[in-house]
């Protein structure tokens, strides 16, 4: 049984099903892609990181994970423009859901997608840093002064922020205390993560930035498509806004039939319900992500620098 479940998501049909769907979105949707970003050598990228991709009881994900969650995931991935070679985003296994979530790269570079923003920063604030923050003229919290010292460096994180410069010159800031910064990984599904106690200047930078992304995103002019997945891959990192994909009945149903319901499967993920009906909250995370995570930082091949975890 496992064998042919196996056999039915074979990465290399379902990606071939994928990159199919996405030449057709950009011949009868006017779906645009990155300047410079293939689809192609994406979803071979992800094809050869699929293999490897294990649960928290080691079983492979393609012999556990539904095929309509990995379809979903990989046209997530597309939409954004992201790609796992280069570390923007990286696959976690849910029960038997394939998920998709963003590295601290891959949410700069989707923000940068949006049409209206130039260019994104986030920083973290150490005790003893020279900060103030203010209002501007439309009453929107700013940082009005930011000056880091070395000598702080190794001290406790008061504040992270971050900054989303605008083309008409203008910016956003979002800006997180410590214990908010603890409340939002407290409701992340990685609980106790080691890579947020290891690198946690990293993390809180991401935190920020995605809680950032979050808030620019809805108010902004873009796709409904991009802007849906974007939202859809920050909400897979929490507890509260679970949606659970249930496996079809017939695994011979095509690919297109599949990827149908990618629209409708962001709508109930903002109502907080799966597919099903039902509740999706408490369910619990996978150690194996924190695990994994800490080791690829320790082996080089996520620089801290580049990934954080919110």
């Amino acid at each position: 049984m496992t064998n042919q479940v196996a056999q039915q998501n074979n990465p290399k049909s379902i990606t071939d099903d994928v990159l199919n769907r996405v030449n057709e979105m950009k011949e009868n949707d006017g779906f645009l892609l990155p300047k410079g970003y293939s689809a192609e050598n994406a979803l071979k990228s992800a094809y050869l990181v699929l293999q490897g991709v294990k649960d928290r009881n080691k079983r492979p994900a393609l012999e556990v994970c539904t095929k309509p969650s990995i379809a979903n995931t990989l046209l997530n991935m597309v939409i954004q423009g992201l790609s796992p070679a280069k570390t923007q985003c990286y696959f976690i296994v849910y029960g038997n859901e394939l998920q998709m979530q963003r590295s601290y790269f891959g949410t700069v570079a989707v923000l940068k997608r949006l049409d209206s923003v130039k260019n994104i920063t986030a920083q973290v604030v150490h005790e003893g840093d020279k900060f103030e923050i203010g209002s501007d003229e439309n009453f929107q919290t700013v940082v009005k002064e930011f000056q880091p010292s070395i000598e702080n460096q190794d001290k406790e994180i008061a504040y992270a922020f971050a900054r989303i410069f605008k083309n008409d010159g203008t910016y956003v800031d979002t800006i997180m205390t410590k214990k908010e910064i603890d409340q939002s990984w407290a409701q992340t599904r990685q609980k106790n993560n080691k890579v947020q106690q290891n690198f946690s200047q990293e993390m809180a930078k991401r935190t920020v930035l995605n809680r950032a992304a979050k808030m620019f995103i809805n108010t902004s002019d873009d796709s409904d498509l991009l802007t849906g997945a974007i939202n859809d891959t920050t909400s897979n990192e929490y507890d509260d806004e679970r949606c659970d994909v249930t496996p079809v009945e017939d695994e011979k149903q095509s690919t297109d039939e599949l990827l149908e319901g990618f629209q409708k499967s962001q709508e109930a993920k903002a109502k907080g319900v799966s597919n099903n009906g039902n509740s999706n909250k408490g369910e619990e995370s996978s150690e194996e992500v924190a695990d994994g995570q800490t080791e690829l930082f320790s082996k080089g091949t996520i620089k801290p620098t580049d990934e954080a975890d919110s």
